[in-house]
Parts: C-alpha cells; structure tokens; sequence
C-alpha cells in the first residue's frame, strides 16, 4: 500500500505584511501635504532659484557663468565687506554670548531676588526693530551725544557702533538659548561633586560648563548669523564701514545692479546655511545628553555668589533700559540736545519723509494678516506632516522646505522675491508691489521657527487620538478642531505672538518689496532717518516697540488664563 505523506506549510517563510488601503481621509491628509509643498515650493525654493539663476546672467539675461563672481572680488572695498561682516559678527557673538552666559547664570545659578523682572527687562530688545538701538547710540555717542566723551574720541559710526546694537539686539536670543541649557542641568553631578569635595570653580568647569556647552554653541551659531545678516543696525550707525548686508542694499537700491546683489545674497546666504547646519548638529547631540532620572537642580543661597550676580545684572538690565530711554526721551524732546521740553511734534509723522501715520497702520494690517493666516497655514502644515500616514518620502521633503528658511537670511529671501515675482512672464506677477506680497514673505521668512513650535506640541499628544478616532470612523478634521486645536492652543497663541510681533519689527525681508501704498512703520524708520528725521525715526520706533509689548501682554493674560481653566477643569 503506497504511503501517503502530508505535507505541513511551512511556518518560518516570511510573511508579505499586509498594507491596510487607504481611505478617503489619507488621500485628503496626502493632497493637503502635497499642497502644502507645492506652498512651500513657490513662497521659499523658486525665489532662491531665481536668485542663483540671476547671479550667472547679464544685465540682458544672457549666461555669463563666473563673471559676477570674478567681478565682486575684484572690487577691493566689495570684497572687503566679507572681512568686516566676518570679524564684527565673531566680536559681536564673544561678547553677546558672554552676557548671556551670565545673566542666564544669575537667572538659573542663583538665588539673587528681583529675577523674574530680570527676564522681563531681558526680553525687551526682542520687541524692538534692530533700527532702535542704532538710533538710540546716535543720541548717546554721536557728534551731538549725551555721552560721547566715553568713547575718547572714537567715533560710534562705524564697527563699534554696530557691534554694540548688534549685542543689544541679539542679547535675548542667545539668552533664551543658553537658559535653556543651564536649566536642564542634572542635581545629582552637583551632589557628587559636593561629596568628592570640589571647589567651586573646579564645580564649574566639570559640571555646569560641559552641561551647557551645547547650548553655547547653539548661542554662538545662532547670534552669528542674526549679525552677519542683520540690516538695520548696519544701515543706521555703520557709516562708511561696508558689510554685506549693506552691499546688497547699495547694489540693488542705489545702483540697480541686480545681478551684483544676487552675487551678494548668496555670499551672504553662505555663512548663514554652515551656521544652520552645525547649530542642527548641536542640538541632535544636546537632546542625547538628556536622561529620564535626571533630577532638576535647584540653587541654595550664598550670599556672596547672589550679590555679585545681581550686581553684574543689574549693570546689564540697565544698559538695556538706557538704550530703550534714550529713544523715548528723544522722541519726546521738542529739539535734541538744545530743547528738550516734552512735546509730541516727532509723532506728527504726516508731515514727515517715511510714509506718515498710513505706514503705521499698514504695519498693523501686514502684522495681523501673517498672524492670522499664517498661524492656520503654519499649524495646519505641521499637523499634516506630523499625521499623515505613511507618505514617508514625501512629507520628509516637505519638513526640509520648512526648515529651509531658517538658513535663508531675510534680504536674501527679499531679494529672490524681486527676481521670482517681478517677471512678467510669472503668472503671479500681480501680487508684486501688493500687501499680499508683504504677507507671503514674512510668513516664509518666520515659518521655521513656528513650524518647529507647532510640532513640538503635537508631539506631545499622543497618537492614540489619532488611532481611535479612525477606528471609530470620525473624519480627522473633527479629531483636529475637537482634540488637537484645543489642547494645542497655548502653542497656537505663541505661533500668533512670534509672527505679529516678528512681522511688526522686520526690515530686511520686506525692504526690497514695498511699494509706496505698502510702507510699513520699520520702513517709515528706515526712511525718516535717511532723510535726517532722526527724533521723527526714533519716535516710530517707539511705538512699534509700544504695539509689540502691548501684544506680548495680552498673549501672556491669554495663556495664563487658559492654563488656569485647564488646571481647574483638571481638577474637576
């Protein structure tokens, strides 16, 4: 009788996995990101295209290769700009970066009183336009200054005047920076240290600075690049000391070389993009350091250590508010120096070269249209990129374009939008000289920042909502607008603030698109003080500083008022 064999599956052979089919929301979730790229492509990608293309052509459009290239550093005073923008912004980081290394000490470290009006006080040059400090070391050490004797006869226009409104205005970025680092210091090294019997200083240079030393150098990266490409500080009190973002400035306003101006922004757009790079680098091994047992480190009184830190704060919060003063009581002085009676004749901007009180007021359309769309755009976007299943190649092309604007300096992004938007041969040509225009490149030049905001929020959501919402079948827009808005609204609030406030100070990405119905109040500034308003300028100034704080007070009683209602419906 033949003999039958069964034969059993084979259980090891791998198994294909099995690809769930999409539904009607993930190719919505899948249209929208592409959407959102195609944005991003536009608004970001083609405007630096434009200007590489434009930096390889005659004035007639034709290819000429190098040339541009050749004929920028065979200009001594041109090539000079790239040494003075280099050394002033390594000095103007050393010094920046070494106040806030000890202010954030005195902030974290210490037990000195008086600390939360410290970060008040800190955070006030963030609400200014870079123009205000400039302005306000004129009034101080200028030909007529209060105290120019300081000086000992140096002149303050030049690479001293811009290194100290360069320090001034990048002084709370790197401050925030480096707080954060010192803040997530771990007690237990301090406690081992104090049972090894370690000195102080020993203390310091084993345990708090190789703690914060990434966050350092995240600060050094960071104010660097906001110096070599800031504008405002250089235009006012830079003289005849050329940078590179005055060079850009020069070329395509005062002598209509464009195509110098594109080989400008991308000398300029160099520096910038090494420096984004090595500060990503930093933070991904900052983020290493962190451990799940870390315990928080809290400081113990010493009285000595506490009264030399408020001290040294003290001098530095005052600095701060002498620079703010003197703008003030300039632009109150009916003629500075020789009458200095109270009166408001500065604020009758009307009768004034800037674009008179319409400038204010277009600032404040500009400032809450880039609030309000793109607070939704910003949001939305990060939420697609976050949420959207699988998509993997696609949504990691999009996450960079969003990050792509925080290597992209403001008058480089400015001056691609000339060379994208002005052709005639764009279909989207109407839009130039237009307060939408003014809209799209402020929300592209702050977007990074609020991206980076957003998901870091919807981050810490988890992703359950998501899987239970689909498997009850509830379309993701309402798991959106009922689960995730609300509990992400502090972080939308924030993305609002960033982008009004940014957007009433900025002056480098919209110094190129404006036209004269669109001049917006850090134009007027720009524009009053080129033609000798000085007080007129400051007084502007002044009240862009005003609306700003205004609105960072109102967000902070919004969200305080949020977290109180949560954490009483948490109680409940």
């Amino acid at each position: 009788m033949a003999t039958e064999t069964l034969i059993l599956p084979d259980r090891t052979a791998a198994v294909a996995p099995l690809r769930q089919k999409l539904g009607h929301d993930d190719w919505i979730m899948r249209g929208a990101v592409v959407a959102l790229g195609l944005w991003l492509i536009v608004t970001v990608l083609l405007p630096l295209w434009a200007l590489l293309s434009k930096s390889f052509q005659a004035a007639d459009g034709s290819f000429i290769g190098l040339a541009n290239f050749q004929a920028y550093f065979a200009n001594p005073a041109l090539a000079n700009s790239i040494w003075h923008s280099v050394w002033v912004s390594l000095l103007s980081t050393i010094i920046c970066v070494l106040l806030a290394f000890v202010y954030a000490y005195g902030l974290t470290r210490t037990c000195m009183p008086g600390r939360g009006l410290f970060r008040i006080i800190a955070q006030i040059p963030i609400l200014a336009p870079s123009l205000l400090p400039a302005i306000s070391l004129v009034y101080l050490f200028g030909n007529q200054g209060l105290v120019k004797w300081m000086l000992f006869g140096a002149s303050i226009y030049g690479p001293i005047g811009i290194v100290m409104g360069e320090v001034f205005w990048t002084f709370p970025h790197a401050l925030i920076i480096i707080t954060t680092a010192l803040a997530i210091s771990d007690a237990r090294l301090y406690e081992a240290a104090e049972a090894l019997r370690a000195s102080p200083r020993r203390t310091f240079w084993t345990v708090t600075f190789p703690g914060a030393r990434y966050g350092l150098i995240s600060a050094v990266f960071v104010v660097f690049t906001l110096v070599i490409t800031d504008f405002g500080v250089p235009k006012v009190i830079g003289g005849r000391f050329n940078v590179l973002a005055t060079d850009i400035y020069k070329q395509v306003v005062g002598q209509q070389n464009f195509q110098m101006g594109a080989v400008v922004g991308l000398i300029l757009l160099l520096p910038a993009g090494v420096a984004f790079v090595v500060d990503q680098l930093m933070q991904r091994r900052q983020l290493a350091l962190l451990s799940a047992r870390a315990v928080p480190y809290a400081p113990r009184p010493d009285a000595t250590i506490d009264r030399t830190m408020l001290a040294i704060c003290s001098l530095i919060a005052f600095a701060i508010l002498v620079i703010l003063g003197v703008s003030f009581f300039a632009s109150i002085a009916t003629f500075w120096p020789y009458n200095l009676t109270p009166s408001f004749k500065n604020f009758d901007f009307d009768m004034m070269d800037g674009g008179g009180w319409r400038s204010y007021f277009n600032s404040l359309v500009m400032a809450g249209l880039t609030a309000l769309f793109g607070t939704a755009v910003i949001f939305a976007g990060a939420y697609l990129v976050e949420k959207t299943p699988r998509f993997r190649y696609v949504r990691g092309f999009v996450q960079f374009l969003a990050l792509l604007p925080l290597a992209v300096p403001g008058l480089v992004l400015g001056l691609g939008y000339i060379f994208f938007f002005n052709n005639p041969a764009n279909p989207l040509n109407f839009i130039y000289g237009t307060m939408a225009i003014l809209v799209i490149c402020t929300i592209s030049h702050f977007y990074s920042v609020s991206h980076l905001t957003a998901v870091t929020a919807l981050k810490q959501i988890d992703q359950e909502f998501e899987t239970v919402s689909a498997s009850l079948r509830v379309p993701f827009w309402r798991t959106f607008m009922r689960v995730t808005l609300p509990v992400c609204l502090p972080a939308v609030l924030d993305i609002a603030m960033y982008l009004f406030v940014n957007a009433m100070t900025t002056v480098s990405a919209v110094v190129f698109i404006y036209a004269p119905h669109t001049t917006l109040a850090a134009i007027a500034v720009l524009n009053m003080d080129d033609a000798g308003d000085v007080a007129p300028a400051a007084a502007m100034a002044m009240v862009v500083f005003a609306t700003a704080a205004v609105t960072r007070a109102i967000y902070m009683l919004l969200t305080q008022g949020y977290l109180a209602r949560a954490q009483m419906w948490r109680k409940r």
